[in-house]
């Protein structure tokens, strides 16, 4: 975890328009009486029109940017992603039919997008259309220069999409590091055991916490949230509630007619994620490939996250008539989808004139991606449906659903 007084300096235009980012929050703190939730903060430090991490054209992914996900860690991981749609793809019993359409929610650069199409064109199995919903005109660009560089022949088959499709789809729908971007509402416990929500305010030396008493309907859902368990959190305990996430899963639920989604991000069970020993909470801030717990360095230029609550993404998706399939970890998915043949098969389609390093590195990327303690335990892998006679194996086999 780095010191934010030690993270580095941005340059004089990613300067100027964090400025412009804070003065957008500023007004919109004065509108509100001086004081907003942080929900609301982080909702417009990540995408505020034109100004937001997310809706900005500043460097987000790979080397360059603030962060890399698993596919541009490796190949591999779109390799496995896509075997897992192959094993419940086929929603009419025709194994002679892949799934119609593949929807992907935020797709990064596209290394995923590339990687699945490449993949399912390799098994005789490509989707009728590939569709991406994204909401950086920054990031589209990306994502088709990338696309047209590595599958020229199929990016005609790829759509981009400012909201989720109006009619609703026969195929996939994955979404891989997007449930943690989602805005959320900090809370702590005081000393007399009041919940109080941890908002935002704008002083002479910039945009601070400040904390307010629950409403008693807050305090009461976040209360309903833990009441299974019993949680008894100490004085000081911190922590979050993500209150876009029924919506978030009831939009994806109205885009599936027939078919799979599919959710990959680092998170938790509710028991484990509202434990006593966690209790500093889970928002974290990434810049530079660094990570640290100020989310108000250089408003608009850092990504803000918090790890998701996957009992609540159950209790969601079962409230919007999917079926709850599986529940694994990262490295168990890896594992049952076949990471093992895609690697050997990776090396075999490279050949002998491979540069050893790269293969030293093709290694790197998928320990990356398995490490205990690390991506392979902290990233979890849902699988919901809808009218599928069964789960992916690669989620259902070592199903972790009883946790929840």
């Amino acid at each position: 975890m780095s010191d934010p007084n030690q993270l580095p300096i941005p340059a004089a235009d990613a300067l100027e328009h964090s400025a412009r980012v804070v003065q957008h929050i500023r007004q919109r703190i004065a509108e509100a009486g001086g004081w907003i939730d942080f929900c609301s903060y982080m909702d417009l430090a990540l995408y505020a029109p034109g100004l937001g991490y997310y809706s900005a054209g500043a460097q987000k992914f790979g080397e360059d940017g603030d962060f890399v996900t698993a596919p541009e860690i490796s190949p591999l991981f779109a390799s496995c992603v896509s075997r897992a749609f192959l094993e419940v793809a086929y929603c009419d019993g025709d194994s002679s039919a892949p799934a119609q359409t593949i929807l992907e929610l935020g797709a990064g650069t596209g290394a995923m997008a590339a990687g699945i199409l490449q993949t399912l064109q390799r098994m005789d199995a490509l989707p009728e259309r590939y569709l991406i919903l994204e909401v950086s005109a920054d990031l589209r660009e990306r994502q088709r220069r990338l696309i047209a560089a590595r599958v020229p022949e199929l990016v005609e088959r790829v759509t981009w999409l400012d909201e989720l499709p109006a009619e609703p789809i026969v195929g996939v729908i994955v979404a891989n590091e997007v449930l943690d971007a989602l805005p959320v509402t900090c809370f702590d416990v005081d000393k007399t055991n009041r919940i109080q929500v941890m908002g935002v305010e704008a002083g002479e030396s910039g945009l601070g916490w400040s904390r307010r008493p629950a409403t008693a309907g807050l305090q009461d859902c976040i209360l309903e949230v833990i009441e299974n368990f019993g949680a008894n959190w100490p004085a000081g305990y911190a922590s979050e509630l993500c209150p876009a996430l029924p919506g978030f899963v009831d939009g994806i639920s109205s885009s599936l007619e027939r078919g799979l989604i599919l959710l990959i991000d680092y998170g938790l069970p509710r028991s484990d994620y509202y434990s006593q020993e966690r209790s500093s909470g889970t928002l974290a801030c990434h810049y530079r490939h660094r990570m640290h717990t100020d989310p108000f360095f250089y408003p608009g230029l850092q990504d803000i996250t918090a790890w998701v609550d996957f009992t609540r993404v159950a209790e969601a998706a079962t409230d919007a008539d999917l079926d709850v399939l599986g529940f694994t970890t990262q490295a168990q998915f890896l594992l049952a989808a076949g990471v093992e043949e895609e690697f050997a098969s990776l090396l075999e389609r490279s050949g002998a004139d491979r540069d050893p390093r790269e293969q030293i590195q093709i290694a790197v990327g998928l320990k990356t991606l398995m490490m205990p303690g690390q991506m392979g335990e902290n990233f979890k892998v849902m699988a919901l449906g809808r009218q599928l006679p069964h789960g992916p194996a690669s989620v259902c086999v070592n199903d972790l659903l009883h946790l929840l």
